[in-house]
């Protein structure tokens, strides 16, 4: 998941949850335009593990607004991280609503997609002030913070793994090994990736056009080179103990036994607690060893977000509804249903949310993350790299080879 979300809450943003728990969401008005006698017809993209959790909302919206409208909402799964994608085909009917990670937000507010929210202080009152920030271009608000947790982080089985052990990943893939189990990270996207160039002075980012991206992973210079990341990704993907898979085979792992422990995001915990139960277990990343130093792996935070489409014909409405969808009661709700950790300030500073071993992980990681913001020519040419390195070099490229391609295709224009 590049998401998604994907991710649970930045460090900086802990005092903020704390401190502004009298900050309450905007309220609905109890009246539109709209005669009952309308029929209000609004398409809504959402994950499709969220589909129960949005028929539950859309319930709930339907009893708030009704004899205002005859509401007809239709939900379609489309993927946070692939949104903007889905909707670029076709923007004018395009979903009323969507949701979306933040590092789309560019993308969308440049083509038109969403216009400014009215009424921004609410908003920016009720939610944690970073969430609100990744929500916003020019510090101008376009779209409702969702989710604080978009980020990653290390899912262990107590049964096999202590707290000290869970520090070292060598470590891990080698108890893994003696089990003839797996630890897993997807390595089909950049998003996790990142975790091991991320903490090694070797660098990736946008540009100032917003567009393109600079890239430094091949660097023949410094204390730690690209060539000893690759060295040690390399070494990794022979490792007997390590597994390279995306979400569903992660959680197919974890349900089968066969994966003990593995880097991955809230969006996956209540199926991880569910498998595990009382050896379920969440942590900060480890450090894995590269150049003969311990690196601790970093990793991406970001943030969900809900988004209205500028071309909707029941715009209005598809506002309303996008407000309840991100309500503190509906961000409530997503934490008990989904175990996604909320932007809004009341939500987040719950006793159940404050207490989820997930949160405490992400909150210990998010020393070590930093927000994404990367243009859309870094991921195929990652992807690339780390399946040439997972089918054992059949190229017979040498690893700068390797990764001066990658990196010409991560920068390209």
């Amino acid at each position: 998941m590049k998401k998604r979300m994907n991710t649970w809450l930045p460090a900086l943003l802990l005092a903020a949850l704390l401190t502004g728990c009298q900050n309450h969401d905007p309220k609905p008005s109890d009246e539109v335009s709209s005669p009952v006698s309308d029929t209000v017809s609004l398409t809504v993209w959402g994950a499709a593990e969220d589909e129960e959790l949005l028929r539950q909302i859309f319930d709930g919206f339907q009893s708030q607004y009704r004899g205002q409208a005859n509401f007809q909402i239709q939900y379609q799964p489309q993927s946070e991280s692939h949104c903007t994608d889905a909707l670029m085909e076709d923007l004018e009917n395009g979903a009323d609503v969507f949701a979306f990670a933040d590092d789309q937000l560019n993308t969308l507010v440049a083509a038109g997609a969403l216009e400014p929210v009215e009424n921004p202080e609410a908003f920016r009152q009720a939610n944690i002030p970073e969430a609100v920030q990744a929500a916003c271009v020019n510090d101008t608000l376009y779209a409702l913070p969702l989710t604080a947790d978009n980020g990653y982080f290390l899912y262990y089985n107590k049964k096999y793994f202590s707290e000290e052990e869970i520090k070292s990943w060598d470590q891990m893939l080698q108890i893994a090994a003696e089990h003839g189990k797996k630890v897993s990270m997807e390595w089909s996207s950049g998003w996790y990736v990142y975790a091991l160039f991320g903490n090694t002075g070797l660098t990736v980012g946008l540009n100032d056009d917003g567009i393109t991206n600079y890239c430094t992973w091949n660097s023949t210079e410094g204390r730690i080179k690209g060539i000893d990341v690759a060295q040690a990704m390399e070494d990794m993907a022979k490792h007997p103990g390590f597994v390279s898979t995306d979400d569903a085979g992660f959680v197919e792992g974890v349900k089968n036994g066969t994966i003990i422990a593995g880097i991955n995001g809230v969006w996956n915990g209540v199926a991880v607690e569910a498998a595990w139960g009382r050896d379920f277990a969440a942590a900060k990343l480890p450090a894995y060893t590269c150049a003969g130093q311990q690196v601790q792996m970093t990793s991406f935070s970001g943030y969900k977000l809900i988004g209205v489409n500028a071309y909707s014909k029941q715009r209005e409405w598809a506002a309303k509804l996008a407000e309840w969808i991100a309500n503190e009661e509906n961000q409530k709700l997503r934490f008990l249903l989904r175990g996604q950790g909320p932007a809004n300030k009341n939500a987040a500073a719950s006793d159940e949310v404050q207490n989820a071993p997930a949160i405490a992980a992400l909150l210990e990681q998010s020393e070590f993350s930093c927000l994404q913001r990367i243009g859309g020519n870094f991921w195929e040419p990652v992807a690339d790299f780390t399946d040439n390195l997972l089918a054992g070099n059949p190229s017979k490229d040498s690893l700068q080879e390797q990764l001066d391609l990658m990196v010409e295709g991560i920068t390209a224009p």
